[in-house]
């Protein structure tokens, strides 16, 4: 994961342009400490893609020139949706960015966060609802890396996800019936507003370990997806 100060990146099949990262710029990035959303300048704060733009002298804008646009979509939404603390676990990525443009990797990089949602994410919270079986269906697809395994994929995906929705209503649906019944609907709406926050406090904490493990599995895609040439020959 160590910045590389000088790179070049193609923009299309007629252009080329070297673009060097500001060795002053490098040497403050420790100190950076990244905000949510974009921004005016600089002083107003800075997200992910705006340092990349600023260590690249590009000028202040969150969609720099020198960057993929798999990785600036991606990284923009870990940025966005991360807590603060979180989010300044993306730093040490941000130099290695660079020079990443019209690298000829992009297709790669779109099926690498498929293949991370369908057969990481989406298991750990079919785990989280009791449904196991179709959470391993999904860990136990092929590898994604081109659209013949993404439409391999669907009819597990689409199983997984009907049988999510239908636990989660069933369940509601059954809770609501046995409160009615108990206790009428006057005393239904203030036992709603009761569980709901006791639910929320509940499921936050239940949820708290696997999100913690799919943030750190976040970071270890982004870091396959700088360079996948250099991850597949790895390993």
């Amino acid at each position: 994961m160590s910045p590389t100060t000088n790179k070049e990146t193609t923009l299309t099949s007629q252009e080329t342009t070297v673009t060097t990262i500001i060795p002053e710029r490098l040497a403050q990035l420790e100190t950076i400490r990244l905000d949510e959303g974009s921004h005016e300048d600089f002083a107003e704060g800075h997200c992910a893609m705006e340092v990349v733009s600023w260590l690249a002298g590009l000028g202040f804008t969150d969609a720099p020139e020198c960057s993929s646009r798999v990785l600036r979509s991606y990284t923009i939404s870990l940025n966005d949706t991360w807590n603060d603390a979180d989010r300044q676990r993306l730093v040490p990525f941000l130099p290695r960015m660079v020079g990443t443009a019209g690298d000829g990797q992009d297709e790669a990089r779109s099926y690498m966060a498929l293949d991370w949602l369908i057969r990481t994410y989406t298991p750990a919270f079919l785990d989280l609802a009791n449904l196991s079986a179709e959470a391993q269906a999904l860990r136990d697809l092929r590898r994604i890396v081109d659209m013949a395994s993404a439409e391999a994929a669907g009819p597990v995906v689409r199983v997984g996800r009907d049988k999510a929705t239908a636990a989660g209503a069933a369940a509601w649906d059954a809770a609501g019936a046995a409160a009615w019944a108990a206790a009428g609907a006057a005393a239904w709406d203030a036992a709603r507003a009761a569980a709901w926050d006791a639910a929320w406090d509940a499921a936050r904490a239940a949820l708290a370990p696997t999100v913690e493990t799919l943030k750190t599995s976040a970071l270890e895609l982004l870091d396959r997806m700088i360079d996948p040439a250099a991850n597949e020959a790895a390993q």
